[in-house]
C-alpha cells in the first residue's frame, strides 16, 4: 500500500517531484506502517485506506515527509542503521552494533505529523537509536 503519489509529494515539499519518486514513496509507506502498528482508525474494505479525509491526509503528508526525509540523508531503503562506515572504492563495509546509535529509520516530521494527527498512541522511539 502506497500512501502518497508524486503530486502529494510536490504538493508537500512545494518542489516538483524527483524521478524515483513512486519508488521512494512506496519504501516510505513501510517505514509508515511500522509507525502506525497499534494505531485505530477506520478504513475503507476496498482501499484499505482511513475513511477520516484528516486521518488520510495526514498518513499522506507524513509518507512524503518520510520520502523527504529519506531523499535529504540518502537512505531511502533505510539500510543505513545496519552499517556504521561504508565506502564505494573497494568496497569496505563496517557493521553497526559498535556500541553507538546508527542512523535513525523515522523521519521525525512523520512522526510529529501523526501524532498531532491523533494516530500514534504514544511517542516513537526510533529504533535506530538504541
Amino acid at each position: 500500500m502506497v500512501y502518497a503519489t508524486g503530486a502529494d509529494y510536490a504538493a508537500y515539499t512545494g518542489q516538483p517531484a524527483p524521478a524515483g519518486i513512486d519508488a521512494v514513496l512506496a519504501r516510505a509507506s513501510e517505514r509508515i506502517d511500522e509507525l502506525l502498528v497499534g494505531a485505530v482508525y477506520d478504513v475503507d474494505p476496498v482501499t484499505e485506506l482511513p475513511t477520516d479525509p484528516k486521518e488520510r491526509e495526514a498518513i499522506a503528508r507524513a509518507t512524503c515527509a518520510q520520502a523527504a526525509w529519506s531523499l535529504a540523508v540518502g537512505d531511502p531503503y533505510g539500510v543505513a542503521a545496519a552499517f556504521s562506515d561504508v565506502k564505494i572504492g573497494s568496497v569496505s563495509l563496517k557493521r553497526a552494533g559498535d556500541g553507538g546509535s546508527g542512523p535513525a529509520r523515522h523521519a521525525p516530521d512523520a512522526a510529529s505529523i501523526l501524532r498531532t494527527a491523533g494516530l500514534l498512541p504514544g511517542y516513537v522511539i526510533d529504533q535506530g537509536a538504541w
